[in-house]
C-alpha cells in the first residue's frame, strides 16, 4: 500500500475531523494576516476540501461528476 492509498484511506474514515482542521487552520490564517486574504484562504480552503471529498469518494468507490462514454 503506497502512502497516497494510506492518505485517502484516511481521508475517508476521518473526513469530518481533517475538514475541521482545515477551517481552523484557516481561522489562524485570517487572524494573523489581518483577515487582508479571507477570500483567498477561503478559496483555498474550499479548494481542499473538495479535492479532499474526491479523494474519499475514490475510496468508497464513488463516482463523481464525469460523463458516460456510449
Amino acid at each position: 500500500m503506497g502512502f497516497m492509498d494510506k492518505v485517502k484511506g484516511m481521508l475517508g474514515q476521518h473526513s469530518d475531523k481533517a475538514g475541521q482542521g482545515m477551517d481552523k487552520g484557516a481561522d489562524t490564517l485570517n487572524e494573523k494576516t489581518g483577515g487582508k486574504h479571507s477570500d483567498k484562504i477561503q478559496s483555498g480552503t474550499d479548494k481542499a476540501k473538495d479535492s479532499m471529498d474526491r479523494m474519499g469518494d475514490d475510496t468508497r468507490g464513488g463516482e463523481r461528476g464525469g460523463s458516460d462514454a456510449a
